[in-house]
């Protein structure tokens, strides 16, 4: 505590009071209400770091150095500022209007969600409709159902009249035979014998028909009579008919409104899909830009952009502005700042210090990135074998502009690959060297725009360059291909024409222009074939989702699923991509399937055949 009162105590160096009391009061005589203010203030700070350089000469070297750099970079802040300036208010445009675009979502779909809402309550009322018509034919079945038994206790009660009918005319058939007899007793002069013999046999036969009628009472004491019981099978039968029909009406409407409350389900579950992706798209989205506003700060005007954004999304247009801007800055650009010479550096951009910028066109880096292709190609088909292209990148590089410029030539380049990503040429040459995405997908493009042009010029039988029949000869080409996909080939194939029936010179749709753009055709038929690669590992992965890890085998048999004819050696071949040999893979053999399915796309994992129960998919055609 002593020590601090003392350094307290001790006064300030003379030199420090008066540097203090100037600034205070060069502080004090500005005027902070200006825009510039913060740059006015600076200024005194500024004097006063130059006087206290100035009065220590041992270390005036270093602190000058120290504040040159403050300089330097407080002078390129205030350029990048410059240059972000115009972008402000096109920001606060693109914001704007996808706030408007927001606006409209939502009342679209608000429309769409109240249209649910009355087929919901319209089905509910049929549902309801539909359960009062099943409970008033149950009550329908419950009142034959009495009216039966009535009918039958009926029967029954008759059944029993004609048992006691019966016994009555016993008792007077026996009271008249008794009469007989009394009445013979008095005839005079009859034979006694006679009347004797008569008499056994009457009671014989009165034997024989009391047997009988007894046989007969106990056989036929149930039945009915005929015109009765057919009146009743008749009757019967009809109820049976009409209940069998109730019965199957009665499942057909059990059946409709299972049906109907799994629709509900369905409708109810897609309902709240829709609101989520509503409240996703509202609170992701923006409303679409003005893209015709960048016509007035894109080099060359309007002409220029109409052809920059000629049939492109705004994801795509968003690429192409900020390429625009990017080689723009770029050209601006002296020198690049090295990336060192770590091991994570790739070996063609391993430099320390300050790389000298090149300034390259974009028609320049097209024909070098394609030189390096022809040479790549040209030594892998004399070596037999395939070379890493950024290996080869390198020696190339130094091959043809010597080691010392070759680090020059590289940054160059790569810088020119990494800002335009809307060129096909050398995006897709940056995706390779970076390692996003395998050589062979690049090679396997090449193939399949090579095949169709040598079969569309077989369909050319007069050498004319010309086709008319370019969807037959696109079929025969494609054959395992969706009709949809054929059509959009087609349509890109005859955007230029007017007529349908015009013919297409074929040859004019594997033209590029001199930076290596294709036309619509070969750009389509290459979205088609990527589209196709996803779509491939898309069902592979719907075979896999109830799995984090997969093995081997059970990657073969998602394969043999959703591609039953592929052949063994390209089934091989695409295992071979899941599971790298040399892989830091675990001991039991198994990769995320997430992992998997990134080493196939990258790969160029592609359908073989036809999928089980479809007879036209996407596929690899051509190849």
């Amino acid at each position: 505590c002593s020590n601090h009162q003392a350094l307290l105590a001790t006064p300030k160096p003379k030199y420090l009071e008066q540097l203090e009391s100037h600034l205070r009061k060069e502080l004090q005589s500005l005027d902070l209400t200006q825009k510039n203010s913060q740059e006015l203030k600076l200024q005194p700070y500024r004097e006063i770091f130059e006087f206290f350089i100035d009065n220590f000469k041992t270390y005036k070297p270093l602190l000058s150095a120290i504040k040159n750099e403050y300089e330097v970079t407080l002078a390129h802040q205030k350029k990048t500022i410059r240059a972000l300036e115009p972008l402000k208010a096109t920001v606060a445009t693109i914001s704007e209007e996808c706030t408007q675009q927001i606006l409209a979502l939502q009342e679209k779909e608000k429309d769409e969600i109240s249209t649910l809402k009355h087929e919901k309550h319209r089905l509910l009322k049929l549902i309801d409709d539909m359960r009062e018509e099943m409970c008033s034919l149950r009550t329908q079945v419950e009142h034959l159902q009495t009216s039966v038994a009535k009918e039958y206790a009926r029967y029954l009660d008759e059944r029993d009249a004609h048992k006691l009918l019966l016994v009555r005319l016993n008792e007077m058939l026996n009271e008249r035979l008794d009469t007989t007899h009394h009445q013979g007793e008095d005839v005079k002069g009859e034979d006694v014998v006679k009347l004797t013999l008569a008499l056994k046999v009457a009671r014989q036969d009165l034997t024989r028909t009391q047997v009988k009628l007894n046989q007969t009472l106990a056989d036929y004491g149930d039945v009915v009579p005929r015109k009765d019981f057919e009146s009743l099978e008749k009757k019967y039968s009809d109820l049976l008919e009409e209940m069998t029909t109730l019965q199957n009406d009665f499942e057909q409407l059990r059946q409709e409104q299972k049906t109907l409350l799994e629709i509900h389900r369905e409708t109810a579950k897609e309902r709240d899909s829709f609101s989520t992706e509503l409240q996703r798209i509202q609170h992701n989205h923006t409303p679409r830009p003005n893209w015709p506003k960048c016509s007035e700060v894109i080099p060359g005007g309007a002409d220029r952009w109409g052809c920059l954004a000629e049939g492109k999304s705004s994801d795509q247009l968003v690429d192409v502005l900020l390429e625009e801007i990017g080689t723009a800055v770029l050209k601006e650009i002296d020198v690049f700042p090295g990336w060192g010479n770590s091991e994570e550096v790739p070996a063609y951009l391993r430099q320390e210090g300050e790389v000298k910028n090149k300034k390259l066109t974009k028609k320049d880096v097209v024909n070098i990135l394609k030189d390096v292709w022809k040479e790549k190609i040209a030594l892998e088909q004399q070596a037999g074998k395939r070379s890493s292209l950024p290996e080869f990148f390198l020696g190339y590089l130094q091959k043809k502009y010597g080691n010392a410029a070759a680090t020059e030539w590289s940054y160059t380049l790569y810088e020119n690959m990494r800002l335009c990503r809307s060129n096909h040429v050398l995006s897709s040459f940056y995706n390779i060297l970076t390692g996003k995405v395998g050589e062979e997908q690049y090679h396997g493009q090449n193939q399949l725009i090579s095949n169709l042009q040598k079969a569309l010029a077989a369909c050319d039988s007069s050498d004319s360059g010309f086709l008319t029949g370019a969807h037959v000869a696109m079929r025969e080409a494609f054959p395992l291909k969706r009709k949809e996909s054929i059509q959009e080939l087609v349509d890109a194939s005859r955007y230029k024409l007017d007529d349908a029936d015009s013919l297409i010179n074929y040859m004019s749709l594997f033209e590029e222009d001199e930076e290596g753009n294709p036309e619509p055709f070969v750009a389509k038929l290459r979205s088609q074939y990527i589209r196709e690669q996803q779509e491939y590992l898309g069902q592979l992965k719907d075979k896999l989702r109830d799995l984090t890890e997969v093995k081997a085998d059970d990657l073969k048999a998602a394969f043999h699923t959703i591609d039953p004819t592929i052949d063994a050696q390209t089934l091989d071949t695409y295992i071979g991509l899941a599971y790298p040999a040399g892989g830091e893979e675990p001991a039991e053999g198994v990769v995320p399937v997430e992992t998997a399915l990134e080493r196939l796309l990258a790969g160029n994992a592609r359908q073989v055949g036809p999928s089980p129960g479809e007879g036209s998919t996407a596929g690899s055609e051509g190849e």
